[in-house]
């Protein structure tokens, strides 16, 4: 339990120009300050907000696309597939294939 407990104070002397861009961006990212400089010191991108928040609307659309493609699957197997169904299908996959290279741009490999 000892592992999860910040127990170790550090002192921290900064110029005031400093003390107010960690305070801007702390709030900018909903933290407070000691949180934003551990969030440095980790480096762990799932834990940046703008990047869960990119990575929470990827899963929404992919789910989205999902629902889609097993719509026309089903219907493929019904024997009700048509040429336009075909057509969605491959759209949908591009716009998934889309998205997921835009995540990859903006989060880094």
């Amino acid at each position: 339990m000892a592992d999860k407990v910040h127990c170790i104070r550090k002192t921290l002397r900064l110029m005031p120009q400093e003390a107010k861009v960690l305070s801007d961006k702390a709030k900018a990212n909903g933290m407070n300050e000691a949180e934003y400089i551990r969030l440095l010191i980790s480096q762990k991108p799932n834990d940046y907000p703008e990047v869960r928040k990119l990575l929470k609307e990827l899963i929404n659309e992919i789910n989205r696309i999902g629902i889609n493609i097993n719509q026309i699957v089903f219907n493929s197997n019904a024997q009700l597939y048509s040429k336009k169904d075909k057509e969605q299908l491959v759209a949908y996959m591009k716009k998934l294939n889309q998205s997921v290279s835009e995540a990859v741009v903006k989060i880094g490999n």
